[in-house]
């Protein structure tokens, strides 16, 4: 063989042994490259937005926003055109009548031109003249201020209060800032939840650049008050803003609620998962884990929902480096990650991350560890919605009937546990590998009763067929009853001539 034939021959060993290895990552891996902005800005991007990072999405959005906006105008200045030529030519005919559907139309349209100004108005940097006018707007009486408020919001004002006595004169400023945008927010509850979203992401982006130019505050003191306003903020606004009736949250909540029970059958050993849970401490790690994703939801403020992500996560590569007795990889986090939120189903799960992607603070999700861990989850639960037989090695048929409930996948032999494991989950398996052989008995008496059942039948159309065919062969004929036989002796002559019947005779001794 040549040096060129035996290259050939190496390259397509090599080729195929990658194949191979491809294969038997199941469909779970994921390159780094796919969790970064798809236009290259080196962030991380999300699914809720297209794929963007926090930046690139926003400009894309304002982009369509403004083309929206340049649309509307013209058909408005189009509409009142067309009114104005169709009032002047028929005004010497139409009279009266014109002119009342002529207001009308007017009317219309300058409701529209007012619906537009106040989206554009929206989106627009804020001014002074701005300024003035919502806090002219302020001074009206808010329901919302004027309620009684929770302990926990109390806790976290003074909490912002104490902390911005630090920032002296620019905690003042910011204070003001802040209540000035919850009473804007008050005002708005009528806008869509993007739309909110908008506006809260800007009034992060004014904060923290007045921070930086204006009051001159060290990087890593804006850092800091700018978690602190987004607590505050979103402390109050959480029950207006997370989960709102407007969205279809709830019903993707369900969805996904929906889809994670159905894939409860799911084993580790199918995702690829390297854990070994029984190892106690690698045991503990998982519930701690799943602890920290279903926490996620008792939060109120965003970084404190990213937090439970972040802890998660580490839960997740320590238990991957016990039990691999070396660092995690990020091919081995991101099925683990799977087989956590499919084992802990957290509760409203959509909703949680599209609250965070909406109101938490932005260059926490675009950099460092939080983003990184968000975006991993987001994926995770992409990969759930999206889950099918070849994506776990699985044939379509065992795939259905393991979604269907039909069955399950075999379970572990309680013989082949450690002797560490406790005696509940030795007695677990027990019971469920009995109910294992006890569901193939009734699936096997079931289908001998089916079978049975079938025979009886065949037994009787049979018989019925062999009788029909007898009587169709063997046809019965009834004959006329014939007459009655005479006696046997009525055409004897001769009786008179026999002997008398013999009598008894009686002898004496």
């Amino acid at each position: 063989m040549s040096e060129i034939q035996w290259g050939r021959e190496k390259k397509k060993t090599t080729t195929r042994k990658k194949m191979n290895l491809k294969s038997e990552r199941r469909g779970i891996h994921v390159d780094q490259s796919e969790l970064l902005c798809k236009k290259g800005c080196g962030y991380y991007g999300n699914p809720a937005w297209q794929g963007f990072c926090s930046k690139c999405w926003r400009e894309e959005y304002h982009k369509a926003r403004q083309k929206q906006i340049q649309e509307d105008w013209e058909l408005a200045e189009r509409l009142q055109r067309e009114e104005e030529e169709a009032y002047a030519s028929s005004q010497s005919t139409q009279g009266a009548q014109s002119l009342t559907f002529s207001k009308f139309e007017e009317k219309k349209t300058n409701e529209k031109t007012r619906k537009v100004t106040t989206v554009k108005k929206f989106f627009t940097a804020s001014s002074r003249a701005g300024a003035k006018k919502e806090i002219q707007e302020a001074k009206a009486p808010s329901p919302s201020i004027n309620r009684q408020a929770s302990i926990e919001t109390d806790r976290v004002s003074k909490e912002f209060i104490e902390f911005l006595k630090t920032y002296h004169k620019p905690g003042q400023d910011i204070y003001k800032q802040c209540k000035l945008f919850l009473d804007t927010m008050n005002h708005k509850r009528d806008l869509s939840i993007e739309e909110q979203s908008e506006c809260a992401q800007d009034f992060y982006q004014n904060v923290a650049d007045k921070l930086q130019t204006r009051w001159k505050v060290p990087p890593e003191k804006v850092e800091k008050a700018m978690d602190q306003i987004e607590k505050y903020i979103m402390t109050r606004q959480y029950k207006y803003v997370f989960c709102p009736e407007t969205t279809d949250d709830e019903k993707k909540d369900l969805a996904v609620q929906k889809r994670i029970r159905a894939l409860h059958w799911v084993t580790p050993q199918m995702l690829c998962v390297p854990v070994n849970e029984e190892i106690p401490e690698v045991s503990d790690m998982v519930v701690k884990a799943i602890t920290d994703i279903i926490e996620m939801d008792s939060k109120r403020v965003p970084r404190d929902k990213l937090a439970c992500i972040t802890k998660c996560s580490k839960h997740i590569f320590n238990a991957i480096k016990i039990t691999k007795n070396e660092p995690a990889s990020a091919d081995d986090f991101l099925p683990t990650l799977i087989y956590i939120v499919l084992k802990g189903n957290p509760p409203r799960l959509q909703s949680n991350i599209q609250y965070i992607t909406r109101f938490c603070n932005p260059s926490r999700l675009m950099t460092g560890e939080d983003g990184y861990y968000f975006t991993n989850l987001c994926c995770a639960v992409a990969f759930i919605e999206k889950l099918d037989a070849q994506s776990l090695n699985l044939s379509q048929e065992d795939f259905d009937r393991f979604m269907t409930g039909q069955t399950s996948p075999k379970k572990q032999e309680s013989d082949s546990f450690s002797p560490d494991v406790c005696l509940g989950v030795k007695q677990m398996c027990k019971s469920l590998d009995l109910l294992s052989q006890l569901n193939e008995r009734q699936e096997r008496i079931v289908s001998e009763a089916k079978k049975l059942e079938k025979d009886l039948i065949d037994w009787t159309d049979g018989i019925t067929k062999e009788v029909e065919d007898i009587v169709e062969k063997y046809p019965l004929e009834i004959k006329p009853k014939s007459q009655a036989l005479a006696a046997i002796d009525s055409e004897n002559v001769e009786n008179d001539k026999l002997p008398p019947p013999l009598q008894p005779q009686v002898y004496a001794g």
